[in-house]
């Protein structure tokens, strides 16, 4: 949980860089955005106080930048502040926000901005509830709300490695991030897991847009870059922690990911293994296992069997590519 202090230190030009950044120019944004957007993101202004509706909206989902659609804020981090903007406790990662000293209109405050594409927020304050003592103070015109069970998404085929680098290159991916999930023992190493007997997979948990890919899609490319009728193996990799799975996110994942089981199974000769239960928690594996691929594209494993698996996933959903990505 970030403190007071630890926002301080960020906002000293220190603060942590997310995996992805977004650039566009003036002129792209203005074209993207409603005036009001434009205004309040790209020329740091502050729209009037309770001038949205969003201040009063506490239903569960999820608030994304407007500009870029990086989920930055929970709803269960929410609260009624009386002042007339949208306010939380707490970002949902501590690298989604960037903080900055402002000294305008004669005071010393913290600014709040989107770490991945520098839209302004607002402004973040010491008056906030407990534990954290923080208020976000944000312009609702800054912010999307996005249903909490259609933003992440959880497979694990394979070693992490592969899998992460093949989602990575997806329109309406925004992240992805490598872990663990679906065995007993709390916040495991990877040496652990490779032991086979914490019982947790090797998954990846991607951030998506619903907008530009659905969870439906997501499901299809997971089940046709991998064997799902291996039971406890990828290749040369081989026990539990290798197994095919999907943790769901909700009921209508749940029920998705089984429909798209049955829709696929006529491709496959053997029947499809691959275990689909909700998720309990997903641990975030080491930081050298992040961005594995994208950090590692000459290493031995990324060459000898990553890069033509990217190859032939390239060539099948070469549609579905970020712009950019060769097809």
């Amino acid at each position: 949980m970030l403190r007071w202090i630890d926002i301080i230190r960020f906002a000293k030009n220190v603060n942590p860089e997310p995996d992805q950044k977004v650039k566009k120019s003036d002129d792209e944004w203005r074209s993207l955005l409603t005036p009001e957007q434009y205004r309040v993101t790209r020329h740091k202004e502050t729209e009037r106080p309770f001038s949205s509706e969003m201040c009063s909206l506490f239903e569960p989902g999820k608030y994304a930048c407007v500009c870029c659609h990086t989920p930055l804020f929970d709803s269960l981090e929410k609260f009624e502040s009386g002042t007339g903007w949208p306010s939380f406790t707490q970002p949902l990662e501590e690298n989604v926000i960037a903080y900055h000293e402002d000294l305008t209109f004669g005071m010393r405050r913290i600014e709040t901005t989107c770490n991945v594409c520098e839209a302004h927020l607002g402004h973040v304050f010491q008056d906030g509830p407990e534990p954290s003592g923080l208020r976000y103070c944000i312009n609702a015109a800054a912010l999307e709300k996005v249903s909490g069970s259609d933003l992440k998404a959880t497979f694990g085929g394979g070693c992490f490695w592969c899998t992460e680098a093949i989602f990575q290159q997806l329109e309406g991916v925004l992240k992805v991030e490598s872990g663990y999930s679906g065995g007993k023992v709390v916040n495991p190493t990877y040496r652990e897991v490779c032991s086979g007997l914490t019982g947790h997979a090797e998954v990846v948990q991607v951030i998506f847009d619903p907008s530009k890919i659905s969870y439906e899609d997501l499901v299809r490319i997971h089940l046709a870059t991998h064997d799902p009728t291996l039971m406890n193996r990828q290749g040369g990799d081989v026990g539990t922690q290798y197994r095919s799975i999907i943790l769901t996110h909700s009921p209508e994942q749940e029920r998705s990911a089984n429909d798209i089981i049955r829709e696929m199974q006529p491709s496959f000769e053997r029947n499809i293994v691959t275990e689909v239960k909700p998720l309990d928690v997903f641990y975030r594996a080491e930081q050298h296992h992040q961005n594995y691929f994208l950090n590692n594209p000459d290493g031995g494993y990324c060459t000898a069997v990553i890069s033509p698996k990217l190859e032939k996933f390239r060539k099948l959903f070469h549609e579905k590519l970020k712009k950019g990505e060769p097809g």
